[in-house]
């Protein structure tokens, strides 16, 4: 399984799993990355670190080492 921060920018795919049950996990639930939402890498900074998506109508940024534990797949 790809995770988010392995596919290029303007790429869209669907949620598959977030992975642990630690905080960043939970938050990252939390913020609305659940299985199954539709995102779209909107754009990354320079050196890669943080990322910009668009979920549910908003943009969220969130760390390289965040978006590892966001598997995904094709939309």
């Amino acid at each position: 399984m790809v995770s988010l921060d392995d596919i290029p920018v303007g790429t869209t795919a669907r949620v598959h799993d977030v992975t642990g049950a630690d905080p960043v996990s939970i938050r990252l639930l939390e913020m609305g990355l659940t299985p199954g939402i539709e995102i779209r890498l909107v754009s990354r900074a320079p050196f890669g670190d943080p990322l910009e998506l668009e979920v549910r109508g908003y943009r969220l940024s969130i760390r390289r080492h965040e978006a590892a534990l966001v598997s995904i797949g094709d939309c």
